[in-house]
């Protein structure tokens, strides 16, 4: 939960909004993985598919999240979709980025996990076919690049929107308190 709610908050949770709803589409029902079908498709990809363990390094997780592998931002547009997702522990839910402050991808940051871990090359490659085979079961919709340019714009707007819908109400509500409600108080009540 966050201490300090800022406007980006605002406009990340409508972005994720958006890549939910657009993940549906292409999935063709909810993936709510609180309730329903996608909390029962949520518990055979953690339970069946992955056996309880973390995607990334392997192990048992104290607290299992939603690791989405193409993440879930403006930025990179992965879809809240059940072949991009995976679980994966606290640890490991959480990417490394490069020099140009970018997130890395899930074969990079797989590659870092299993190296920081202390895993071989073997399993490695087991784990990026297992997460590869995954997505494909899943059927995860292969974007064209366009498609990807295309999602990825509307986020951006999505996101400058509701920025500057939260900056425009301040402003107005600053205009409406110094011109009504601090008004009031200054006139002579004439009763």
């Amino acid at each position: 939960m966050a201490i300090h709610n800022t406007p980006s908050d605002a406009a990340n949770t409508a972005v994720r909004s958006f890549l939910t709803k657009l993940g549906e589409e292409y999935y063709q029902k909810s993936f709510n993985t609180g309730s329903g079908h996608g909390r029962e498709v949520w518990r055979i990809i953690r339970e069946d598919e992955f056996g309880g363990l973390c995607a990334s390094c392997g192990k048992i997780p104290d607290k299992t999240s939603i690791e989405h592998l193409i993440m879930f931002n403006r930025d990179h547009c992965g879809l809240h979709h059940p072949g991009n997702s995976v679980p994966c522990c606290n640890s490991c839910n959480s990417r490394s980025k490069t020099d140009d402050k970018i997130y890395n991808d899930w074969e990079t940051h797989l590659d870092e996990v299993v190296e920081d871990t202390g895993g071989s090359v073997t399993d490695l490659n087991a784990r990026k076919k297992k997460i590869k085979a995954h997505m494909t079961k899943w059927d995860y919709p292969k974007l064209t690049s366009d498609e990807m340019n295309a999602i990825r714009a509307l986020s951006r707007s999505l996101y400058d929107g509701i920025r500057n819908e939260v900056d425009k109400s301040v402003l107005l509500y600053q205009e409406l308190d110094r011109t009504l409600i601090q008004g009031r108080g200054s006139k002579t009540d004439i009763s």
